[in-house]
């Protein structure tokens, strides 16, 4: 009976992740909203506290279908470096 329901916890909180993880960002906000001013009414945290969890909450993680974190890219190429251009040219007049 134990085992059942540690499974039955585990897999509600896997579904609940998942749907908090693929749901409209607009939605996510307004219930991290939400959850952080009940976690404030209900005497939790304070309201620093909660602004610092409704931001948390609404922000997505890794990379998604945004670029405003800037880890997927630099935003401008990166310029080859003397040592790049070397190995480049060396390696071209090599493989003739």
């Amino acid at each position: 009976m134990t085992q059942q329901l540690i499974v039955g916890f585990i897999v509600a909180a896997a579904a609940f992740y998942a749907v908090w993880r693929w749901m409209p960002a607009g939605w996510r906000r307004g219930a991290a909203q939400k959850l952080a001013a009940g976690t404030h009414r209900a005497g939790w945290v304070d309201e620093e506290r909660a602004r610092e969890l409704a931001a948390s909450l609404a922000r997505t993680s890794g990379c998604g279908s945004c670029d405003s974190c800037g880890s997927c890219a630099p935003k401008t190429p990166l310029k080859p470096t003397e040592a790049d251009k070397a190995t480049t040219t060396r390696a071209s007049t090599q493989s003739r």
